[in-house]
């Protein structure tokens, strides 16, 4: 009992550790945790060492995200060159919601492989007479199995959220961008305006291609990035009309407007499809939950009755 309790243990440290080097970013600091820190100092004007200043930042970031990100050179020279472009596809798609790369993905991955496949070698090697030794393989194969897949999961329901988010952004988006450029801007200033009324996904994207504009790309290669992080057919159509009207000399705004009524047909569409699904997800409950305590309800009357009868 006391193995399984320090085991338990361990799994949640193990779990909560990866979580918390996997967080977010979300307040927007720079890239270097150290020199964000040391700016901080010098604003405040505190006269004090490195070694204090290095101390301050939080336990993550001082020992967690430097070992994962060394595990992750590690792992990089034994990984495929494949699978990592594809892991880092994923996780642009996914509007890279982690602090790490790639290779450090992977080594996240292999750790939580051997930490849950340890746990439940760890749990059903010392457990006898509950479980039979194919029982025990396929909940041990299940423990490796599901912590390597378990981050890939986690980061293929970010994509499938971001990309749904966007979707349901577009045609508002839209609708302000052509009111923009009806009333007179320039599409840069009309995604300006997006970027700063709203905080999605979208109008991050918006906000990402006028940085890049400033910085000194050309505008329809920006779209086309922008299309190419996102990985949606709607931005990538929207994205071919707004650079074909620029090289024919087509109005924007009709394109703009044509495209807006585009993307609120297809977001009824969707959620007419999304209604019809409903009834066959609903199955699952029923035939799970709901029929057997309706035949629990109505039957056990009768069984009742049944047996007082001595039948």
């Amino acid at each position: 009992m006391g193995l399984l309790i320090f085991g338990a243990v361990v799994l949640i440290v193990a779990i909560a550790v990866i979580i918390v080097s996997l967080r977010r970013n979300a307040r927007g600091e720079e890239d270097d945790p150290l020199q964000a820190r040391l700016a901080e100092f010098i604003q405040r004007g505190d006269v004090t060492s490195l070694e204090e200043i290095e101390l301050s930042q939080p336990f993550s970031e001082r020992v967690i995200i430097p070992v994962l990100n060394r595990l992750g050179e590690i792992s990089a020279r034994f990984t495929p060159q494949k699978a990592i472009q594809n892991t880092a596809r994923q996780m642009e798609l996914a509007g890279n919601p982690w602090p790490i790369d790639p290779a450090t993905f992977f080594a996240i991955r292999f750790i939580l492989s051997v930490v849950l496949g340890g746990f439940m070698i760890w749990t059903f090697l010392g457990v006898e007479g509950y479980f039979n030794t194919t029982d025990k393989t396929f909940m041990i194969a299940g423990g490796f199995l599901g912590g390597f897949y378990l981050p890939q999961i986690m980061l293929s329901s970010r994509v499938t959220r971001r990309q749904k988010d966007i979707r349901k952004a577009m045609p508002d988006a839209l609708d302000l961008l052509t009111i923009c450029v009806e009333a007179g801007l320039g599409f840069d200033a009309a995604m300006s305006k997006v970027a700063e009324k709203w905080e999605t996904e979208l109008s991050l994207a918006f906000a990402r291609v006028i940085r890049e504009i400033q910085l000194g790309k050309i505008r329809r290669e920006a779209l086309k990035d922008m299309a190419d992080r996102l990985g949606i057919p709607e931005m990538t159509s929207f994205v071919a009309a707004i650079i074909q009207s620029e090289q024919l000399g087509v109005s924007l705004g009709r394109v703009l407007r044509i495209q807006s009524d585009q993307m609120r047909i297809k977001r009824r569409q969707r959620a007419e499809e999304e209604s019809r699904k409903a009834p066959i997800k609903m199955i699952i409950p029923m035939a799970l939950l709901i029929f057997p305590s309706i035949l629990i309800i109505i039957l056990t009357p009768a069984a009742i009755q049944m047996m007082a009868s001595g039948f």
